[in-house]
């Protein structure tokens, strides 16, 4: 029989138990890096904050209180260390923004005769829209697990729900025009 999570994490806040902890990891390490990948839009710094919340997760595993899903308090970690990095990075990234638009501008949105990238059509929303999108999404995280995750309001999640979701419809309708 399968141990629950419920009951590894207590087996590892009890014992340290590294094996029970990388149970946690095999379970969820596909959800934690597919939302990173989504959030970032890069692979390599992606895994490395999985990676990171995976380290941060196991040394603050006392601190869950089991009151929410351990798949939202892990997600909350993962989203943690994506804000903390996205602040380190912050001014470099407003130069390479500058020559960023510039190049969006002139592509079209990449088709693939009925297929348009997801990740262009993210790219397109504001970062909190993004993130409640690919956390409900993607991660298949109910509004109240977005918003425990990230520590926004629930009806703030909600409302970058929605207008994420608009916008990405918009996205794929003008791509459908275009494919046309």
């Amino acid at each position: 029989m399968k141990a629950s999570d419920e009951e590894l994490t207590a087996l590892v806040v009890a014992t340290k138990n590294p094996a029970a902890f990388g149970e946690l990891v095999r379970r969820h390490q596909g959800l934690v890096r597919g939302m990173l990948n989504r959030m970032c839009r890069n692979h390599a710094l992606a895994d490395d904050l999985a990676q990171d919340a995976f380290i941060r997760a196991f040394e603050k595993i006392g601190s869950f209180k089991g009151t929410g899903s351990f798949k939202s308090w892990l997600c909350s970690i993962a989203y943690t260390q994506f804000l903390m990095s996205a602040r380190k990075r912050k001014a470099t990234e407003r130069v390479l923004e500058k020559y960023k638009a510039d190049v969006e501008e002139s592509e079209a949105p990449r088709d693939m005769g009925n297929v348009v990238d997801l990740d262009r059509g993210l790219a397109t929303l504001k970062e909190d829209e993004r993130i409640a999108v690919v956390l409900c999404y993607s991660c298949g995280m109910s509004h109240s697990e977005a918003a425990e995750a990230t520590g926004m309001p629930l009806g703030t999640v909600k409302s970058h729900v929605n207008r994420g979701r608009a916008k990405l419809q918009a996205f794929f309708a003008d791509a459908e025009v275009m494919v046309s």
